[in-house]
């Protein structure tokens, strides 16, 4: 059986080529396995490698190498950013602001918080799926401590107005966190000019390392975070552990390619969404789920009338991988929290599909994939009216 064709590039990238040669010295050569907080020689040859990662990813994010701190992915970092400020902070504030949007790692955390005493304003975007400026500033309180708003929806691709959103806090006696997990690596990113506070990534979004990723804290507020994890100096005592040198120079490495690559990919994705779109725009009761106009091109969103997305999904797992949204649900099929918040109900929530495309997604393989769903869709048709 020939592998299935790859379409659940949210969920996952396949670790770039170059990453993994970056990789494989801090692996296995003698001299580069030293733990980067030892003092002698094997540990100053990982420090350094570390050192020079992290100033690389932080000209890639346009901002300092102190202001970034490795973790193990964007859920570690969204956790330490919005506990880490809850709990510094509760004596000034108990009340959140975020979306009803977000990645479960930051609705689930703001869930947690709220057995905890605080309190959590979830705001609802609007039917193309983009959260309200008003919205936010209407829902401040004197309590509030912390907005956090993602600035690329993981299942229907469409980008926030991050940098009006930070422009309108800047001043404001709160925080203002990013969850940037489906962003970076794909689109430009100047915290120079953006006045983000907290900033959430992961390597493994953008063709890194699964297992190590970041979180930007501007020294422009000072936000002091209380650490989730105790047991070490490491990170500024805030993510204490042996640091993992190879997946952080591989994290690096994967930036790079993504500075060199960002036109590119973005160009080269755009191109196989609209092949995929000229053909299954074709089939009858499709519909577009999240506004396109202000949208990364990788991630398509679609549903289908009289069609279950956990049918089709099933129906076509041994030649694609797609999937019904959101990759953290422990493998469960179920409707989307996102849709739902857009107003989205019935046969589009419960037929509706991500298909999101990367690097090394081709033509011929998109248009394969266009047909396979578009017959997969007549075929299941067909078989509920019988």
């Amino acid at each position: 059986m020939t592998n299935p064709i790859y379409l659940d590039y949210a969920a996952t990238t396949p670790i770039a080529p170059e990453v993994v040669d970056s990789m494989l010295p801090y692996l296995s050569n003698t001299a580069l396995f030293g733990n980067p907080s030892s003092l002698h020689s094997f540990g100053e040859k990982s420090g350094d490698a570390v050192e020079y990662a992290r100033k690389t990813i932080a000209e890639y994010l346009h901002c300092k190498a102190k202001e970034l701190i490795f973790t193990s992915g964007a859920t570690e970092s969204n956790n330490l950013a919005i506990k880490g400020i809850a709990s510094a902070y509760r004596n000034q504030g108990k009340h959140i602001i975020t979306s009803a949007i977000e990645h479960k790692a930051v609705l689930d955390t703001c869930k947690y918080l709220e057995t905890q005493g605080f309190e959590v304003t979830y705001l609802r975007p609007n039917n193309k799926g983009l959260i309200v400026l008003d919205d936010i500033l209407n829902a401040i309180t004197g309590e509030t401590i912390l907005v956090s708003i993602m600035q690329v929806n993981n299942e229907t691709g469409v980008i926030q107005p991050i940098g009006e959103i930070a422009q309108a806090l800047k001043d404001k006696p709160l925080f203002f966190h990013v969850d940037a997990a489906q962003s970076a690596g794909k689109i430009a990113i100047d915290l120079s000019t953006t006045p983000i506070d907290l900033m959430s990534i992961s390597a493994h979004k953008f063709y890194g390392p699964k297992g190590i990723g970041g979180l930007y804290i501007s020294k422009r507020k000072k936000p002091h975070l209380q650490p989730i994890v105790h047991g070490g100096g490491q990170e500024h005592g805030l993510r204490p552990g042996t640091l993992p040198t190879h997946q952080i120079v591989g994290m690096a490495t994967a930036f790079q390619l993504a500075q060199k690559n960002l036109s590119k990919d973005f160009e080269h994705c755009r191109q196989l969404k609209r092949s995929l779109l000229d053909i299954l725009l074709q089939v009858e009761g499709v519909t577009l789920n999240g506004g396109q106009e202000h949208a990364l091109p990788n991630i398509i969103n679609l549903s289908f009338d009289q069609v279950g997305s956990d049918s089709l999904i099933i129906a076509l797992r041994d030649s694609l991988a797609i999937s019904s949204g959101s990759a953290c649900n422990s493998g469960a099929i179920e409707a989307s929290h996102v849709l739902r918040a857009m107003g989205i109900e019935g046969d589009r929530l419960y037929g509706a599909i991500r298909i999101s495309l990367g690097r090394y997604t081709t033509e011929a393989e998109i248009k394969k994939a266009g047909h396979a769903i578009a017959e997969e869709i007549r075929r299941l048709r067909e078989l509920a009216l019988t």
